[in-house]
């Protein structure tokens, strides 16, 4: 009988994710908020959503310029329901994730982006010693959950399965920094985390790489954010991110994967047009 359903799965379609076919926006996600067209009018003077967000993403900077800071956001959707005159919309863009955290800052114009800068953004050395070490062979992290929620630890756990599978790119949690070449930390790094988050990072030779994993842990989200032992090499914004988001976010560290948060964001949003 076992041989039966070994036959079975050598035939059947196989259900890992392919990297190469993914896209930064899912239809059935809300993603990051984002200006409609409604905005090209201008904003009006109601303030709602800057009042109510509950991480302060949004700051009105008079009636045609709305800056957002997606490192904050918690891909809640309040803004949008909240919007008396329907002029910011889910947007299903998911991947929130950058190599440097100015690249979370987004000034829309009239519900316009203008064409970022790409050479604005550059490798820091530490990132450009952690790619020539890691990219052929993948990364080994060990996970501290520094005063967070445990959702980010449940997608962390997802990313093993069969569908995400993150050890087929080297990419594996291990259980003591010594073992490891990145901390990967969620949380808004309570005071009682401070130094066991520190004391990790320590023990880790060099070169070695710090991601922030979800909004608490880029910028605190509802908490104020404790001390970090260094600027993160990867910030990875959403509440928590999924799966394949932080996959994604770890071969862009990795240099496997080319992808600029600003860019793509432009590029999504001429094509709605």
């Amino acid at each position: 009988m076992s041989f039966l359903f070994e036959l079975k799965n050598f035939f059947t379609k196989k259900n890992v994710l392919d990297f190469e076919k993914t896209s930064y926006v899912h239809p059935n996600q809300r993603g990051i908020p984002i200006p409609t067209k409604a905005m090209e009018n201008g904003c009006g003077n109601c303030k709602e959503c800057e009042t109510l967000c509950p991480t302060k993403v949004i700051q009105r900077k008079g009636d045609d310029l709305l800056t957002m800071d997606y490192g904050k956001c918690l891909q809640c959707g309040l803004c949008v329901e909240i919007c008396p005159d329907g002029k910011l919309r889910n947007s299903g863009f998911i991947y929130t994730f950058v190599l440097h955290r100015e690249e979370f800052y987004i000034t829309y114009k009239n519900g316009k982006l203008e064409r970022p800068n790409q050479s604005k953004f550059t490798l820091t050395e530490n990132q450009e010693r952690f790619r020539h070490l890691t990219q052929k062979r993948g990364f080994l992290y060990r996970e501290v959950a520094a005063g967070g929620n445990n959702t980010v630890e449940s997608e962390l756990n997802a990313s093993y399965n069969s569908v995400f599978d993150s050890e087929r790119e080297g990419i594996r949690c291990v259980a003591s920094p010594k073992h490891a070449d990145a901390i990967v930390f969620s949380g808004p790094v309570s005071e009682n985390m401070v130094v066991p988050l520190q004391t990790a990072w320590d023990v880790i030779s060099e070169p070695k790489a710090l991601i922030a994993c979800g909004t608490e842990a880029v910028s605190g989200g509802l908490f104020p954010q404790g001390k970090l032992p260094k600027e993160p090499d990867l910030y990875i914004s959403g509440d928590p991110p999924r799966p394949d988001v932080i996959l994604q976010a770890f071969r862009l560290l990795l240099g496997r994967f080319s992808f600029q948060f600003q860019e793509a964001l432009h590029k999504f949003l001429e094509s709605e047009k």
